[in-house]
């Protein structure tokens, strides 16, 4: 029977030194990988380049008293494809997706709701490896496939169209101006997702609520200078208690009485031929709402700054609508909404001759390969026309690849299509802030003009 991982993953150690030589320059200098503040700034795309040309497997050692593994950093776009697309020989199980795992330090770190929200990002399909990982997804797979998408895009396009109506009504209180993220883009995913899960309208007010806080909390323990009122936690504390009585409650009102949604099928899923544990279940249907939240917010936020800097694609748009499926996979690949995951060697390995030992830790960057000039000419242009676009990793590749890349990419089209339509002359003023994530690509306040 499979233990939870939140069991068997241990917390890291610093300090490692690698098994095999070192072929390549070790961590260039310019930008930290590793310091999530710095990418307040945005995403590196320079520094992409630099590594890829001086060190495209490079080695990163984390700050002495810092308790995490070093890894290595794949940065050309062959490297991370044949990563990602292997999961015999690099597990996700094994170590988890993230760049580290360690002892939290912090005061609340030891508290009950902190310790089952830890426990449950750990507990999950995403971090699975065979003989558990494909079945699990294969029961979810109802809920993702192309019949289920067109029947969705009715009601998002519909919320759409809600959203653009409110949007305008703050901008006109505003000079013209609002912030997209709060009031579109943040907004549609959790839409979507309650949607597919079969979350009551009565309810979906605290879905959004606890998404609030939770990607709060993540940012200011991600930087050293964010201070914490004892309020923040005690209310934060309250919200993560509530969501997961919620989810315990709704799990089981699922099985008592199943309903044509995502959330009966989660109730009801097994894991190694048995009923999943509560442990599991608390992974499952936080990991629907987590993905499919990130990868549509940033990628629509993304998607509009794009379309400002290159105003001769946004042009080809408003004038020939047809073209919106050519540009999906463009601004997907630019935006990288995900911007890394990790792997563990299950065997010795070598990728651009950089012999990598059994144990090793590797950071695939799809920031990276998305922009890698070996195979995307002039990459930083935004071209719709490009005739490779769709070969992007940005939903990862193999047995791994995104379960809701259909969902995410049915939300971008029918919410540009819309947005270009009735405000052609939409742009992006410039104002932009982003969060302290290297994980993914954090739009936290994105400014436009409507008219």
């Amino acid at each position: 029977m499979l233990k939870p991982l939140s069991e068997t993953i241990r917390p890291e150690k610093g300090g490692y030194k690698p098994a095999y030589g070192i072929k390549y320059p070790n961590k260039p200098g310019g930008f930290d990988l590793s310091d999530m503040v710095q990418f307040k700034q945005g995403q590196p795309y320079d520094y992409f380049h630099k590594l890829r040309k001086a060190a495209p497997v490079s080695w990163w050692e984390l700050p002495e008293g810092v308790e995490m593994a070093g890894y290595w950093s794949l940065t050309r776009y062959e490297d991370v494809k044949a990563c990602d697309s292997d999961a015999k020989r690099f597990s996700s199980q094994k170590g988890g997706i993230l760049m580290g795992y360690m002892e939290d330090e912090n005061f609340v770190s030891n508290l009950r709701p902190v310790k089952r929200l830890s426990a449950a990002s750990l507990n999950s399909m995403i971090n699975l490896d065979q003989p558990f990982h494909i079945p699990l997804r294969m029961e979810h797979r109802p809920f993702f496939t192309p019949d289920f998408v067109k029947k969705l895009r009715g009601s998002v396009e519909a919320e759409v169209d809600r959203l653009l109506d409110k949007m305008e009504a703050i901008a006109k209180t505003q000079n013209g101006y609002v912030d997209m993220v709060p009031h579109f883009s943040e907004r549609l995913p959790l839409f979507t997702v309650c949607e597919m899960l079969g979350v009551d309208q009565k309810d979906r007010p605290k879905i959004v609520r606890w998404m609030h806080y939770l990607e709060l909390a993540g940012y200011i323990l991600a930087d050293p200078e964010s201070s914490v009122s004892p309020l923040f936690v005690g209310k934060f504390l309250w919200n993560v208690r509530q969501m997961f009585r919620f989810g315990e409650k709704i799990l089981q009102e699922r099985r008592d009485n199943p309903r044509d949604d995502l959330l009966t099928l989660i109730a009801n899923a097994k894991l190694d031929g048995k009923p999943m544990e509560q442990n599991y279940l608390d992974g499952s249907w936080l990991l629907i709402v987590f993905a499919g939240n990130d990868t549509t917010r940033n990628s629509l936020s993304g998607t509009m700054k794009l379309l400002t800097q290159f105003p001769d694609q946004k042009r080809m748009l408003t004038e020939d609508p047809a073209l919106m499926p050519k540009m999906t996979p463009e601004a997907l690949r630019l935006v990288s909404p995900v911007m890394y995951m990790r792997r563990t060697a299950l065997e010795d390995a070598e990728f651009s001759e950089q012999k990598i030992a059994k144990g090793e830790k590797i950071v695939m960057w799809y920031g990276a390969a998305n922009r890698d000039p070996e195979i995307f000419a002039d990459p930083d242009r935004m071209d719709i026309h490009r005739n490779n676009a769709a070969d992007h990793l940005a939903f990862g590749t193999g047995p791994h690849v995104c379960l809701g890349q259909r969902i995410a990419i049915m939300q971008l089209e029918a919410a540009y299509a819309r947005i270009l339509a009735r405000f052609p002359k939409i742009r992006w003023t410039g104002r932009v802030n982003h969060a302290p994530s290297n994980f993914v690509h954090a739009i936290s306040s994105l400014t436009v003009k409507l008219h």
